[in-house]
């Protein structure tokens, strides 16, 4: 996980990411994977680390995270590989404001 900056900046509004949903957005000019697993939002790197294809074309469970280009997939929850189990995504540090706002530091 990426340290926390302080350069907080809004993605989106929690009300537009349901449960179970994930959404790919750019925020300062990065693209960044939103996912909600069970409430709790989540915020990643929009690219697979095999071969960079963007994560918001491929599947998401509500748990796992399937690339559409090769199947690679992830825990939602943690960013750490499934199949195969030796890689991670590069998380972002994320929080929803009082009024609903989810932040991301992509530093």
């Amino acid at each position: 996980m990426s340290a926390a900056t302080g350069q907080w900046q809004e993605a989106m509004r929690v009300d537009d990411l349901w449960e179970g949903d994930m959404a790919g957005v750019e925020v300062a000019g990065k693209k960044v994977l939103l996912v909600n697993v069970e409430g709790d939002v989540r915020a990643y790197q929009n690219r697979c680390p095999h071969q960079a294809w963007p994560l918001d074309e491929g599947d998401f469970d509500g748990e796992t995270l399937t690339c559409g280009r090769h199947l690679w997939e992830f825990d939602a929850e943690s960013g750490q590989g499934v199949n195969p189990a030796n890689c991670r995504l590069t998380s972002y540090p994320c929080r929803v404001t009082d009024s609903g706002a989810i932040l991301v530091d992509v530093g």
